[in-house]
């Protein structure tokens, strides 16, 4: 019996040594997403874009801030000459107008703001599909993302490759057709007006 059981156990050490085993490398690196998206030429052009729209139409409405500024306080000189029941009036003329451009004030941020969050959840679903094809292109097994939103708390910086992903990009961006790009665009803001 202990010899059968020394055969057995010889038998299974001789099998498992025969065996070699296989283990595939795991291929991974990180991207770091804040660095990626302040080098990345179209999120700049993006940026950029709405920066000069908020400027364009916030100058349009700080030309009627200021004359409501001028008109408020024309009303407190003139309210002691023309009367309680005129400044009563007056008052309330000028407490609507305020209310309205805060109105229109909330509602320029908000435009703005849904305008670019579609575009820049287009941008980031693109750069994303983008190094899902590199990371099978390339042969990883895991691309990790750091930045703002840190999935990864340590890396070593051999495994960054947010420079060749942000060059890759520029390059792609740049030999994009631009006009095709943005005639869709304008089509659509068109539209929403």
């Amino acid at each position: 019996m202990k010899k059968a059981l020394v055969i057995i156990a010889v038998s299974i050490l001789v099998v498992s040594c025969g065996k070699t085993a296989e283990v595939k490398e795991v291929k991974t690196a990180y991207v770091d997403t804040s660095v990626l998206m302040k080098e990345y030429t179209e999120a700049k052009d993006l940026e950029a874009k709405y920066k000069s729209q908020a400027e364009e139409k916030g100058r349009q409405l700080q030309a009627e801030i200021t004359r409501f500024k001028q008109d408020a306080a024309n009303f407190q000189s003139q309210a002691q000459a023309n009367g309680q029941a005129w400044a009563q009036q007056r008052g309330a003329e000028l407490q609507k107008r305020e209310q309205q451009l805060g109105y229109a004030q909330q509602a320029l941020s908000q435009q703005l703001q849904q305008e670019s969050g579609v575009e820049m959840d287009s941008l980031v679903s693109g750069v994303k599909k983008y190094i899902k094809e590199y990371g099978k292109k390339n042969g990883y097994s895991y691309i990790y993302g750091t930045g703002d939103a840190a999935t990864v708390l340590y890396a070593e910086d051999k495994y960054d490759i947010t420079k060749v992903i942000v060059k890759e990009l520029n390059d792609k961006y740049k030999s994009a057709p631009k006009t095709e790009e943005k005639a869709p665009a304008k089509e659509g803001m068109e539209a929403k007006k």
